[in-house]
């Protein structure tokens, strides 16, 4: 579990927690939509990062992946943009996880197996 994990896992594991404890340390946890969104998406994104829940890499990588790129839009889709602290948040932990998920799938060897396989049919 802990001991397979890349530097990158254990920075989106703190990214993850970092948002869902984020409404009450920056001070708007009073907006209902804001801080569910960064408590459910923190906590999603440290679990799948830290734990093997049946994932193997690329499965995980791609879910902190679309996470992040949830937190980009949520502001927008949810109605809190106009909270400039909760919105910022969310965008600049998104742009991370998804530059952290990217990267990671990139240096995975398995990825390359998996494109040609993909790319070729077998």
């Amino acid at each position: 579990m802990f001991a397979t994990m890349r530097w990158q896992d254990w920075a989106s594991f703190w990214l993850g927690l970092w948002l869902a404890v984020s409404p009450w340390l920056l001070g708007h946890s009073g907006e209902q939509t804001a801080t569910a969104n960064a408590v459910l998406a923190g906590l999603l994104i440290a679990v799948a990062s830290a734990l093997d829940l049946g994932f193997d890499a690329i499965q995980e990588e791609r879910f902190v992946l679309a996470a992040g790129l949830w937190l980009i839009v949520a502001p927008f889709a949810l109605g809190f943009a106009t909270l400039w602290l909760a919105a910022a948040n969310s965008i600049v932990v998104g742009l991370a996880a998804v530059f952290l998920a990217g990267w990671a799938l990139a240096l995975d060897k398995d990825i390359g197996k998996w494109w040609r396989d993909r790319a070729t049919g077998h």
